[in-house]
Formats: structure tokens, C-alpha cells, sequence
């Protein structure tokens, strides 16, 4: 059985729903937390949905998602095999992306040099 969570967040440019790169996660348990929206992503046949905790722990929040006419809704993932393969999906994605800064500060670097 899915867990669900119905959460509010503010819109701007960036979010997954087209509007901002931050979402405020409201739990059953009335606790809160501010999470920078990384972006969205499909592993297998099903999307998810990758969330910075913005605290100490900067933790990387996956879940899977539902986009409603006004409203995101976050899918906890039940299943440990299927985290497993959204977790692999991520970090080679995110692993793409750190190569691809690097590979840009490189060339930055290699043009001021001539």
C-alpha cells in the first residue's frame, strides 16, 4: 500500500509542476520541511521526483509523483526495489551533471589561458 502526502508549495520557474525550484513538505504529522525541487525524472516506466532537504542534512528526498490541476502530490516509495533503481537512475544523472559542469569549468579555464 502507497503512503501519500498532499503538500503545498509556492510556484516560480522552476518546479515540476512549471513554477518554482522550491517546496515547502507538509507530513501527516504537521512537521514541515523546505526542499529545493533537483528535478524530475523517469525510471523504468515511472516518474519521480528528486527533493534537496534544505536543513543540515541536505539529504536527497526521491519520490514518485502525480501533478494535479493546481498541486503536486508526492508518492512514498514502498518498495525496495523500486527505490533501488530510482536511486541508481539519480545518481547517474546527477553523476552526468557533475561531469558536465567540470567539463565546462575545464573548457572556461583552457580559454583564459590563450
Amino acid at each position: 500500500m502507497e503512503h501519500k502526502h498532499e503538500h503545498k508549495h509556492e510556484h516560480g520557474p522552476d518546479c515540476c509542476c512549471g513554477a518554482t525550484n522550491v517546496m515547502t513538505i507538509e507530513f501527516d504529522d504537521d512537521t514541515s520541511i523546505e526542499c529545493e525541487i533537483l528535478g524530475t525524472f523517469e525510471a523504468g516506466d515511472k516518474e519521480y521526483i528528486a527533493l534537496l532537504k534544505q536543513d543540515e542534512s541536505e539529504e536527497i528526498l526521491i519520490y514518485g509523483f502525480i501533478e494535479h490541476e493546481d498541486d503536486v502530490e508526492l508518492i512514498n516509495i514502498e518498495d525496495e526495489e523500486e527505490f533501488q533503481k530510482a536511486s541508481e537512475v539519480l545518481d547517474q544523472l546527477l553523476d552526468e551533471e557533475l561531469d558536465d559542469d567540470l567539463d565546462e569549468e575545464l573548457e572556461d579555464e583552457s580559454d583564459e589561458d590563450f
